[in-house]
């Protein structure tokens, strides 16, 4: 008893650190201002969102994969940008899954496109990619799952917080993807098919793509907390679950508003289980994106990191970065890394710190590159 209780006032000292490391919030990100017909009909059903007259007109999307839309929820700003609301058994409530069409998806009705997922940071949701403009090619469809302000890209060890059901990793790999491939004209291959995230997303990422290289032929990470050997890593992990965010909100908004926090309070064992060794860490080691195991299974995926190195942050992410490239060097895999550094060589807008003012810039480097990588997979 006193060494589980040594354990808790330990994980709340690492919660703290981590506070300073923790990830963006939806806040940051400037946000800009459904249902049958099979995926491979040549000319798609048109849907409006609930039904308004002269709204604009969107694919028809069919319930499925284990997704029930919810009716009258679906937010449609144009043909090609809307959001679907979505209920599953995986996770409790309801969760959004915004769509970027290219602009020719309706005037070529039998082309096929790449998909490219877009994963958010802690603290965000779906809106946060209006952020980032490099998102909306017309070379691909971009799909951005929300990942909970805490979800982590996991299922997590502990289904009975206040949280409740909380499988986001089933959520997004057996459900989001099979859904968008039966319901938009994708190229349902690994060649055409990319994760990209950054903060918590970036863990994402690269997760995914270890997890399930048969779905991801890339993976790029921005800022990511992708290496669960440090422990400032950990700890960063722990503030998001004791909604720690004072000491971060501050010194990360990239000014687009006030930080809205990680949610209820959850157990610091919630999402990997203990971080301790001493209590058995061994969830923290298996999902480890720097572990040698798992980077071993990029061998036949497109890796790609970016960082900055610039304040309490991504001070960290830059060790975690060059710590994974360093590794895929090691195991001879092929990756790109970019250290920003302070920003100056990115953008005029980038300091080389956690916020959308250098990511932008980089996904405007980076999903140029992502295109032409689609293009050569044929």
């Amino acid at each position: 008893m006193k060494l589980k209780l040594t354990a808790l006032r330990f994980s709340l000292v690492l919660g703290v650190a981590g506070a300073l490391l923790a990830l963006p919030t939806a806040a940051q990100a400037q946000a800009q201002a459904q249902t049958q017909t099979p995926a491979r009909a040549q000319t798609p059903a048109r849907a409006t969102a609930a039904g308004v007259a002269d709204a604009p007109t969107i694919p028809a999307f069919t319930d499925g994969q284990g997704l029930t839309q919810v009716a009258g929820a679906t937010e449609v700003r144009s043909e090609t940008d809307f959001t679907l609301t979505v209920t599953t058994p995986q996770l409790s409530g309801r969760h959004k899954v915004r769509v970027f069409l290219p602009s020719g998806y309706y005037a070529e009705p039998g082309k096929r496109w790449p998909v490219t997922y877009f994963l958010h940071g802690g603290g965000g949701n779906v809106n946060d990619a209006a952020a980032a403009p490099a998102l909306r090619d017309d070379r691909m469809i971009t799909v951005v799952p929300d990942g909970g302000l805490k979800g982590w890209y996991a299922n997590w060890h502990m289904q009975n917080t206040v949280e409740g059901a909380a499988n986001w990793e089933t959520f997004h790999l057996l459900q989001v993807v099979p859904f968008i491939d039966a319901n938009l004209r994708t190229l349902p291959d690994r060649g055409h098919r990319a994760v990209v995230g950054l903060s918590m997303g970036g863990f994402g990422a690269l997760h995914y793509a270890q997890a399930r290289p048969d779905l991801f032929g890339r993976a790029a990470s921005l800022s990511g907390g992708i290496d669960f050997g440090l422990w400032e890593v950990r700890a960063a992990v722990l503030a998001t679950e004791l909604n720690l965010t004072g000491a971060w909100c501050a010194s990360t908004t990239s000014g687009t508003g006030n930080c809205t926090g990680h949610g209820p309070v959850v157990d610091s064992d919630a999402i990997f289980g203990s971080p301790y060794a001493i209590f058995n860490d061994r969830i923290w080691n298996e999902v480890n994106p720097a572990s040698l195991t798992n980077l071993a299974k990029l061998a036949n995926t497109g890796v790609t990191l970016y960082t900055g190195n610039q304040g309490l942050i991504d001070g960290k992410t830059a060790v975690a970065s060059t710590n994974v490239a360093n590794r895929l060097t090691q195991l001879g895999i092929p990756n790109r890394f970019v250290n920003y550094g302070n920003g100056s060589a990115l953008s005029p807008t980038c300091k080389g710190d956690h916020t959308y003012d250098c990511w932008a810039p980089a996904l405007a480097d980076y999903i140029p590159r992502l295109a032409n990588e689609f293009a050569q997979a044929g």
